[in-house]
């Protein structure tokens, strides 16, 4: 039989035993206003649910498991939650959309200031503005009434300056999933091409046909891009 060993050690040689960690001081809310009293607090969470797929959720599972923490932490909290909804394709940071489309103040603040800033910077340029970011064509410090598609034609040619699309792919990418009697053929390409160019008046060129093939974009001096905060989904 074999007996197991324990090791032994003199009575002044102790083992050093590691320090106990000091846990983290918990965080503190500003100090609020004389006559005034903290009631709750808001947590704005940023994140699409193409994004919460990717991560193997959706938002209806990660608010669950909010207010879920929120109940163990404090039982006797009540909570409340709200989805922020936006435009599609709009620019910026997640959480700073979710801001705004919630009327957090400053983020409201922030938004009037941009905006004034563009809107200067609008009056002290001439010739083509195409932005991006907001969805806008400016022609001379005037902005021009597009449709919808009329946009994103003119996007989609911009984000691929330089390049010759033919009018198959600019059916096949503009009207992706459109019902089979609202997609256009080749001629009514033509037709939305024609009437984008009208609408680009003195800078019509910018558009260029190219003979047998299709359409091309060509950067001019007087064109100027305003690419949204975030990536563009059209942006390859």
């Amino acid at each position: 039989m074999s007996l197991a060993t324990v090791d032994t050690f003199p009575p002044t040689a102790l083992r050093p035993t590691a320090a106990a960690p000091t846990p983290a001081p918990a965080p503190k809310i500003r100090a609020v206003p004389d006559g005034t009293e903290a009631r709750g607090f808001v947590l704005y969470v940023g994140i699409d649910e193409a994004k919460a797929a990717a991560a193997g959720t959706d938002l209806g599972r990660i608010v669950e498991a909010l207010k879920a923490l929120t109940a163990e932490l404090a039982p006797a909290a009540e909570t409340y939650a709200a989805v922020a909804i936006a435009p599609a394709g709009a620019g910026g940071r997640d959480v700073d959309v979710v801001r705004l489309a919630l009327q957090d103040p400053s983020a409201i603040a922030k938004h009037r200031h941009t905006a004034a800033i563009d809107e200067d910077e609008d009056r002290a340029a001439s010739g083509v503005v195409v932005d991006i970011s907001r969805k806008r064509l400016i022609l001379d410090n005037q902005t021009v009434a597009l449709t919808y598609k009329e946009f994103e034609l003119l996007q989609y040619l911009v984000l691929r300056e330089g390049r010759t699309i033919d009018r198959a792919e600019l059916i096949s990418s503009l009207w992706s999933g459109a019902d089979e009697e609202d997609v256009p053929n080749e001629r009514t390409i033509d037709v939305h091409v024609r009437r984008l160019r009208a609408k680009l008046a003195r800078y019509e060129d910018i558009v260029r046909t190219v003979r047998g093939v299709g359409y091309r974009f060509d950067r001019h001096a007087d064109v100027s891009i305003r690419h949204a905060s975030a990536p563009s989904p059209d942006l390859f």
